[in-house]
């Protein structure tokens, strides 16, 4: 990677009928061996009032920054200002901020990563691109930061940010900052088809935001392009990044290791093999669920019925778009 990549935004390469196509009938990682845990069903509502962060220092200058409520927040420091993957929800970004401030060798924001369109990836981008802040994002996040969209299992409904809420640098492979922090488009599409990672080589360290969860099964958004078998192709690909010693920052829960990804990609494998028989079968969503094709991984991971479902549906959107 030579250089930041600058990609002038090309606003024909999907149509509003692709994109409404997608939503409509178109085509996101964990941590096996720790307590069941919750479903990540839908994007944070916004750190409660007084929240406090904690801070997890991986390095001198790279921390991992948690607002409860929120998803995992990677800020980098030094001489050329501060480098966040990720910016909370708007309800959490005051104490994401605060937090922030208070890092060692902390400067002004002066890059800000959305990893994809969710609203606790982009609640800082308004306030941190009025402060002089660089947003990047891959051009498909800018494409449905754009549209407004509903998610057909409970009917929430997503506005389009305001224009000085976008990001304003999108990129469509990878790229370098100055610094030598270097990012790239997971193209699998595990949690949407929007999805990067930001590599920092001198710590060794990967974030890769919801593409990859460490807290529960994670939320398949087959709306905006996400599937099952993207999560197993992202795993994939995540692991040909990472080395033996890299740590790996998922979107919610602990630092993982690549051996995590490796014991992820064996369980998700199973469960798309599962769900591709049942598909190809003629089986519905309630009679995929039914067949309970998870049910050996409960035990680490709780109730995978909604898992199941959106998976399934994930599949179906994929492989029968027509159907």
């Amino acid at each position: 990677m030579n250089g930041r990549e600058r990609i002038t935004v090309n606003h024909g390469r999907r149509t509003r009928r692709e994109i409404v196509k997608t939503v409509l009938g178109g085509a996101a990682g964990l941590l096996l061996g720790a307590p069941a845990r919750r479903l990540v069903a839908a994007p944070a509502q916004g750190a409660p009032a007084g929240a406090r962060a904690d801070v997890e220092r991986l390095a001198d200058d790279l921390f991992v920054v948690r607002v409860p409520g929120e998803a995992n927040v990677v800020a980098h420091t030094g001489a050329g200002g501060t480098t966040l993957v990720d910016g909370a929800s708007a309800g959490g970004s005051e104490a994401l901020l605060l937090a922030i401030e208070d890092l060692p060798g902390s400067g002004p924001v002066e890059t800000l990563f959305n990893t994809h369109w969710h609203p606790e990836q982009t609640g800082s981008n308004a306030r941190l691109r009025a402060a002089g802040a660089t947003v990047i994002a891959h051009e498909n996040t800018r494409l449905w930061l754009t549209t407004d969209l509903t998610w057909p299992w409970n009917g929430r409904r997503f506005e389009p940010l305001p224009a000085d809420a976008r990001p304003t640098e999108t990129f469509y492979s990878r790229g370098e900052l100055p610094s030598g922090v270097q990012y790239g488009y997971i193209p699998d599409a595990a949690h949407t088809d929007g999805d990067l990672y930001v590599y920092f080589p001198e710590q060794d360290v990967l974030a890769v935001g919801d593409a990859v969860s460490g807290d529960g099964w994670p939320l398949v958004d087959w709306p905006t392009g996400g599937w099952i078998g993207g999560i197993v192709g992202g795993l994939e690909r995540l692991q040909s990044l990472a080395g033996q010693q890299t740590r790996i920052v998922p979107g919610r829960g602990p630092v993982l290791a690549r051996a995590d990804l490796e014991t992820q990609l064996e369980m998700y494998g199973t469960i798309q093999e599962r769900l591709t028989r049942l598909l190809n079968t003629g089986r519905s969503p309630d009679e995929a669920v039914a067949e309970r094709p998870a049910q050996e991984f409960e035990v680490q991971m709780g109730s995978s019925d909604e898992f199941v479902r959106r998976a399934f549906e994930s599949l179906w959107a994929y492989l029968s778009p027509d159907a």
